[in-house]
């Protein structure tokens, strides 16, 4: 059997959390590789709803499920998400959950600086969540982080704290605040430490041993490509690698072991936040697209920027990522529209491209060749195999399939985990 990794192939947003929860039901371990509790998914199962940003999706199952180490973690975040979680009747014990000892914190003065930096940005705003990502990566690369291992040593913390507050500080006086408050931190850690440590190891070597073992894992990216800090529509972009070769290097397995890319995509376009955006409909259509499509954040309730099917875009994003094949999702919210386009190039200053320029000016200017198509007047919510659709659906269908030169594998055809027409089963060879 094979393992899956499963990334989004646009801005994030593409129903990752239901495709994941419907995988994770046959895994033996989901693992969360990258990201922080900026990601938002969304689980529907049996008519109830379980809305995670950290906890990987097959949590709700059972699952073993892993937060590695490319994650960074808000752990007080952690705490009230599992709070929520098993309010809803889930169980989550040190059984079912391991996070990764080596993984850094998002501390308060990560959260701090966020806002503080996208306050004076004005029209200049990345549009960031405000919960610290971006800061606590940096202190990861500029061997700043106080890791979860760390918790464990506290008494030993100043050298360390040393060298992040040095950091943060003189940043800090620089946008009028006072210093770290060193003890009020370290209050808090001590705080939070017996909650983190219950679920903290190697989780390498437990991975390992699943492996070894021959079961099947689950690699669950957050975000999507275009939001990749390398190959995504930089500078608006999150702050990690969102490409599927990181759940290597995130989760602690070598290269050969993410097996199946699945890549979920919308079959329309949305983002949120700020950045270009070639397809974005600004009319009744984008209006009724966002309103059927229930376009808001999971994490931050902000109404997401809708638009036409951008085929350029994923192409790009299956190519870099190596999508092995594409889970297409929401296809019902473009039921009852007269006709649909799919944008196959782009005009930029006289010239033709087949692909997303990589300087942010040129993105922006980019001007969308669409190719329209008939819509379907009939329903496809609800769909359970192929001959379910309407015929309208299934050219759509096929021809995203030859435009962004990847397979579909599997169509989405509404919250519910079971409403899946499978076309290739990701976990098996």
């Amino acid at each position: 059997m094979a393992n899956v990794t499963v990334i989004g192939a646009q801005w994030g947003d593409e129903g990752k959390g239901k495709i994941v929860d419907w995988l994770a039901s046959r895994a033996d371990a989901v693992v969360r590789f990258q990201g922080g509790h900026n990601a938002g998914h969304t689980l529907v199962i049996d008519g109830k709803t379980y809305k995670l940003s950290l906890l990987p999706s097959g949590i709700v199952s059972g699952t073993l499920s892993v937060i590695g180490n490319g994650v960074v973690l808000d752990p007080w975040a952690l705490r009230d998400e599992v709070a929520k979680v098993e309010a809803q009747g889930v169980s989550i014990t040190d059984e079912n959950l391991a996070i990764a000892d080596n993984c850094p914190l998002i501390l308060p003065l990560h959260r701090d600086l966020d806002g503080l930096r996208e306050t004076a940005a004005g029209k200049g705003k990345i549009g960031t969540t405000g919960r610290g990502i971006g800061p606590a990566y940096e202190d990861k690369v500029g061997r700043r982080a106080i890791r979860v291992c760390d918790l464990a040593h506290l008494e030993s913390l100043e050298p360390q704290l040393d060298r992040l507050c040095a950091h943060h500080d003189a940043l800090r006086a620089g946008f009028g605040q006072p210093p770290v408050d060193r003890a009020a931190l370290l209050e808090e850690l001590r705080e939070i430490a017996p909650f983190v440590l219950r679920f903290a190891q190697p989780v390498w070597k437990r991975l390992k041993k699943v492996r070894r073992a021959g079961a099947k894992i689950l690699f669950e990216g957050a975000q999507g490509v275009l939001l990749d800090v390398d190959h995504g529509t930089y500078p608006f972009v999150t702050s990690s690698n969102t490409v599927s070769g990181t759940a290597a290097s995130g989760s602690g397995l070598g290269p050969n072991s993410t097996g199946f890319v699945l890549g979920i995509v919308k079959a329309y376009t949305t983002r949120v936040g700020s950045g270009p955006f070639p397809t974005e409909l600004e009319d009744e259509v984008g209006q009724r697209l966002g309103e059927r499509g229930h376009e808001f954040g999971t994490v931050t309730g902000r109404k997401r920027r809708v638009g036409w099917f951008d085929a350029v875009l994923v192409r790009q994003s299956c190519a870099i990522s190596g999508v092995t094949g594409i889970a297409l999702t929401k296809i019902d919210v473009l039921d009852g529209l007269e006709k649909v386009a799919i944008c196959t190039g782009y005009r930029l200053r006289g010239k033709v491209y087949d692909y997303l320029p990589s300087h942010a000016a040129d993105q922006a200017e980019c001007e969308p060749i669409y190719e329209e198509m008939p819509g379907w007047s009939e329903s496809t919510a609800g769909a359970r195999s192929y001959a379910d659709l309407p015929a309208n659906a299934i050219k759509y269908i096929q021809r995203i399939q030859e435009l962004i030169e990847c397979p579909v594998a599997l169509v989405s055809t509404s919250p519910e985990r079971d409403d899946t027409i499978l076309m290739r089963d990701p976990f098996v060879d």
